[in-house]
């Protein structure tokens, strides 16, 4: 945590700030109260939660009020944040995704209802009815029947191309009915992208570009992580390892981009809430019509509202899924907003179509902060009861990092201690795997297994000895992952026929993959 005086310096130049506001900004004077309140809120919260840095853009009747950088991009070369920073977006692209959908709705040249495998005929999912029923519609609504993330694996660092990864989800099994409940995918966005160059042979990068990013002047907006060393004023990911802050690398997520590779700053994405809150239109020119902006926020999946939303929210009557944004009710007003996590890094859109507000929250590290921000700029700006968001969501976060630890205490004592392994090293040696995911390479190496997964060569994880048959996994490139287990499965006659891999996370299911033994390495002894 930063020190009072570091805080006070803060202030010192949030005071600043407010003495030129006027000058940056139209139509200050009206709003200068909750700046006042947000700008010294931001910047404590950015310091409680030990975030690097992030931006913060707000646009009120079609004027941009607030925009501003805070702490820096990196924690070791200090440059500091602006309102020109670039940062990924991950999921605020689906949005993006829809709208260009909606342009070609609009066009006449598709229809939300259309069949998806009547553009992409190598579309198939698990199921041969939801393969031949699935629609557009159903692509952007998170109601397919997969369980959340189900199948991200299939993608993240990954060398497999968007069609590769769309073809290999037939493999993935089912949690729900069809259009029976919610569970995010970002596979099935990638899908809906896909269709973009099907109909108009354009790719989905090049058809974002000429109907949306140009038209906006979104000029620093890229949609890429390879257009990034060409570029100035770039944050950083970062997260915690070791109980440190520490800076991590970008992962490219080019085969998966409608779902979540645009890297925007707020002040290109001020222009794309403009465009939201006007249903459509930027400057005189319709991008897409306000039919498609209405069916947009229309709920299409309804959600549950969990124990803590009730306690903590309860004017929030409803939640549900529209096309590309999440939709909520909150002190009387409909919010239409979605979020947004790669690793490293974490974002917030939101609107308030009835207020016409809009906001975006642009942060470099794995963290919840961009919530209660979230919260507290709504309740500034609708007249609410503000509570202090970001004191009570860093309580709950201490909270289940202590549940974690206790996890990690109970699984130490579960450890059955003084065992070894049924085999040789060299015996659990070879290749394994399935046809969802494709092929594992177990080796040994100055006396320890190493596993390598070979769609994602980043994937290269050190194995150490638990107890029996089953071994820690450590992915070193990937620090945010916690440590996992990797087990081997012993047939009749003593050998290793089967590998399991369970890396408990929020974001990626390991268990989903299959790698059974293929071969061993006999043959290169």
């Amino acid at each position: 945590m930063k020190s009072q005086k570091v805080f006070f310096i803060t202030a010192i130049f949030s005071f600043i700030w407010l003495l030129s506001v006027s000058s940056l900004f139209a139509q200050p004077e009206k709003y200068i109260k909750q700046l006042t309140e947000l700008d010294a809120y931001y910047s404590k919260a950015l310091s409680d939660w030990e975030v690097p840095g992030m931006a913060i853009a707000i646009v009120k009747d079609d004027e941009v009020i607030f925009s501003k950088g805070y702490g820096v991009t990196e924690i070791n070369t200090k440059e500091l944040v602006d309102a020109e920073t670039l940062f990924p977006i991950a999921s605020n692209t689906k949005a993006m995704t829809v709208a260009a959908l909606s342009v070609l709705v609009d066009r006449g040249l598709i229809s939300w209802n259309d069949r998806v495998i009547n553009y992409l005929p190598y579309f198939q999912l698990y199921d041969p009815y939801v393969t031949q029923n699935m629609t557009i519609r159903d692509l952007l609504t998170h109601r397919s029947g997969l369980k959340t993330f189900s199948g991200d694996l299939l993608w993240y660092g990954t060398k497999y191309s968007p069609e590769e990864v769309v073809r290999r989800a037939r493999y993935l099994k089912p949690e729900y009915g069809f259009r029976e409940q919610f569970g995010y995918s970002n596979i099935l966005y990638l899908a809906a992208g896909e269709i973009i160059p099907a109909v108009t042979g354009m790719s989905w990068e090049d058809f974002i570009t000429k109907e949306i990013l140009k038209p906006l002047g979104m000029s620093r907006t890229v949609l890429s992580t390879n257009d990034l060393p060409a570029m100035s004023n770039v944050a950083t990911p970062h997260t915690t390892f070791n109980d440190k802050v520490i800076a991590i690398e970008y992962l490219n997520w080019d085969n998966m981009g409608p779902a979540g590779s645009v890297i925007s700053s707020v002040n290109d994405m001020t222009r794309w809430l403009m465009l939201q809150l006007n249903q459509g239109v930027w400057e005189n020119d319709t991008i897409f019509s306000a039919e498609r902006s209405r069916e947009m926020w229309t709920p299409q999946t309804l959600q549950g509202i969990s124990h803590f939303s009730e306690q903590h929210f309860p004017s929030t009557t409803f939640r549900a899924y529209g096309l590309g944004w999440g939709l909520f009710n909150y002190l009387g007003r409909k919010i239409v907003q979605h979020n947004g996590g790669y690793d490293g890094m974490i974002s917030q859109t939101c609107l308030v179509p009835e207020e016409n507000l809009g906001f975006v929250i642009l942060t470099n590290k794995n963290s919840s902060l961009y919530f209660p921000l979230l919260y507290k700029t709504l309740d500034v700006f609708l007249d609410g009861n503000s509570r202090d968001w970001s004191a009570i969501m860093l309580e709950r976060t201490k909270e289940g990092e202590q549940r974690d630890k206790a996890e990690q205490e109970k699984l130490q004592e579960e450890r059955i201690k003084n065992t070894s392994p049924s085999l040789p090293l060299e015996d659990y040696t070879g290749t394994y795997g399935g046809v969802m995911y494709g092929n594992a390479l177990v080796i040994a190496e100055d006396g320890q297994l190493i596993v390598q997964l070979e769609p994602a060569p980043k994937f290269t994880g050190k194995l150490n000895h638990w107890h029996f048959n089953t071994f820690r996994i450590t992915f070193e490139q990937f620090p945010s992952l916690p440590q996992g287990f990797c087990t081997f499965i012993l047939n009749h006659e003593g050998k290793a026929e089967e590998m399991k891999i369970d890396v408990p996370n929020p974001d990626f299911w390991f268990t989903e993959l299959e790698f059974k033994r293929i071969s061993d390495n006999s043959d290169k002894k």
